[in-house]
């Protein structure tokens, strides 16, 4: 892998210098001069497919930026979009840019609570939404504007494109530096509120990165991001990304099926796909028969959110023909740490792979000493030699991330020998068994691999005698009945696997498992639920 050199990557993608940046002009205006370049392409399940160019676009931004400037919006406002992946999403984001202002991504799945604490801690402004979504935001019709796409008759909303249509959109855009914030995400923990981080517009340049030389993204490739613009990974990699690269992304506004993914796969003519184990698991459940019809179309396909399975791998090199890598990140970070498509590096299975050039992630133990190889520690970047990273600090929230140099993720890892890193576990999910610390990925990755399990997941449940035994909650396959022969199948075969400290000594099935919702597995809500089982026999036995 090549040294980096951060000058170059940054005036490759600001070429106006340091004090001259927005993006909106990065990630469309500067594209639009070719009039036939797409920018979006979208559909629904029964709709016909639409193509957007850069030079639409960059009209439609400006007209909405208008809109949004005579409603007082200025230079580090915050605009949220509570939107469905619709061209709507893309034109509210970049209008939003255009002002120098900070767009804010609000799942639709959020709830009305969750969307009046994010609106109220970030103080934004102005909600852009929908008629599906509209009446979630009722509650927030006090603290800001709020603009609908498609407003009913009985509604004092503005209408979207009734306003749009309305303005000229003829100024600049506004003049940033590279420290500026163009995004605010909130961030979850396994406790307390969703924390605010602003990101810099400098990130785009490792978001640009990223997209290069992990996804391997190429000018003549249909891509396709499966994340939800609601979330780091759709809003980093779906949009910002591949717009500032001058690249066309893709839309596609419905309920995840295996049935209508693999359709727009195929519809679609996608080559380069991204998403999530979460996602790749259900086409793996479908069987190889649903994947017929797009064996050997994909060129390339990207996994983030949670760590990738070996069976994955192997599944998707047998049954699609095609190579899936593993990509580790955070909110807070971007991707830094990847099995690259378009780097040349050895490619170890179950690893997350290396760093992204322009970071450096190492591992340290608990007084901050860097770890070598085979030696457990937590994940960690030194941000004296990580010249793409841009997290600083939680907005208007301490933080104790930062230990000296390093900025710690906390999550479980080990070095290997040829200096790739392989994920461990969550640094509060790590099981303790008679002295064995146990990852619950190693543990979970067998399991699926037994031909029953669609899914599961891995916790350490107390026990007098060992401290903790290893508990596994399995989703079956369709048709498949759980019994207790099942179960000791079960058990022999991750301990076959693995090692006898290892297997799951109790098992539950259940019907799902709980997930945020952009589907990353909620351990602690099992684990939390065994202590309080646990707590629960201990009080009546002393009664």
């Amino acid at each position: 892998m090549s040294s980096f050199d951060y000058e170059a990557a940054f005036f490759a993608i600001f070429p106006e210098g340091a004090e001259q940046v927005n993006a909106c002009h990065t990630c469309c205006d500067r594209h639009s001069s070719d009039s036939g370049r797409i920018a979006l392409r979208y559909c629904g399940p029964d709709e016909a497919v639409q193509e957007i160019t850069f030079a639409t676009l960059s009209i439609q931004a400006a007209k909405f930026a208008a809109v949004l400037a005579k409603l007082g919006v200025q230079k580090g406002d915050r605009v949220a979009g509570l939107l469905p992946r619709t061209p709507e999403l893309l034109i509210t984001v970049l209008a939003t840019w255009r002002l120098g202002a900070v767009y804010q991504p609000l799942f639709t799945a959020f709830g009305p609570k969750a969307i009046e604490q994010r609106v109220s801690d970030a103080g934004t402004k102005i909600v852009v939404t929908d008629g599906a979504n509209r009446a979630k935001a009722s509650g927030i019709a006090e603290l800001c504007t709020i603009i609908t796409v498609g407003v009913g008759r009985e509604s004092d909303d503005l209408d979207f494109w009734a306003a749009l249509e309305a303005e000229r959109g003829d100024a600049a855009p506004v003049p940033c530096s590279a420290e500026d914030p163009f995004l605010i995400m909130f961030t979850s923990g396994t406790t307390g509120p969703a924390k605010p981080l602003l990101v810099p517009l400098k990130a785009i340049v490792a978001f640009v990165g990223y997209m290069r030389d992990a996804v391997g993204l190429r000018q003549d490739e249909r891509f396709w991001n499966l994340a939800d613009p609601g979330w780091a990974y759709g809003l980093y990699y779906a949009v910002t990304g591949p717009l500032a690269m001058g690249f066309t992304t893709t839309f596609y506004n419905g309920s995840f099926t295996v049935e209508d993914t693999y359709r727009t796969i195929k519809r679609l003519g996608i080559t380069n796909l991204a998403g999530s184990p979460t996602a790749f698991r259900f086409l793996i459940a479908a069987g190889p028969a649903a994947a017929k019809a797009i064996v050997g179309q994909l060129r390339a396909v990207s996994s983030a959110g949670e760590p990738l399975n070996p069976e994955i791998i192997r599944w998707f090199a047998e049954h699609l023909g095609t190579t899936i890598h593993d990509h580790y990140g955070q909110t807070e970070l971007g991707m830094v740490l990847c099995n690259h498509h378009a780097l040349t590096h050895p490619v170890r299975l179950g690893s997350a792979g290396f760093a992204i050039p322009g970071h450096r992630v190492v591992v340290v133990g608990p007084e901050g000493r860097e770890l070598g190889p085979g030696e457990p520690g937590i994940l960690a970047l030194d941000r004296t030699r990580s010249p793409l990273m841009w997290f600083s600090g939680y907005w208007q929230r301490a933080t104790s991330a930062f230990v000296g140099n390093y900025y710690l993720t906390g999550d479980t890892v080990e070095l290997n020998p040829d200096d790739s890193i392989s994920f461990v576990g969550r640094s509060d999910d790590l099981i303790n068994s008679a002295g064995y610390r146990i990852g619950p990925f190693e543990v979970e990755s067998a399991l699926i691999e037994h031909p029953a399990v669609a899914e599961s997941a891995v916790v350490g449940k107390p026990d007098p005698e060992r401290t903790e035994l290893v508990k596994a909650f399995v989703v079956l396959k369709a048709g498949i009945q759980p019994d207790a022969a099942l179960m000791k199948s079960i058990q022999g075969f991750v301990k076959e696997r693995l090692s006898a400290h290892c297997y799951p000594r109790e098992i539950e099935f259940v019907d799902s498992l709980p997930k945020t919702p952009s589907g990353k597995l909620q351990r602690f809500i099992l684990r939390n639920q065994e202590l309080a089982r646990a707590a629960a026999r201990a009080a009546a036995t002393t009664t």
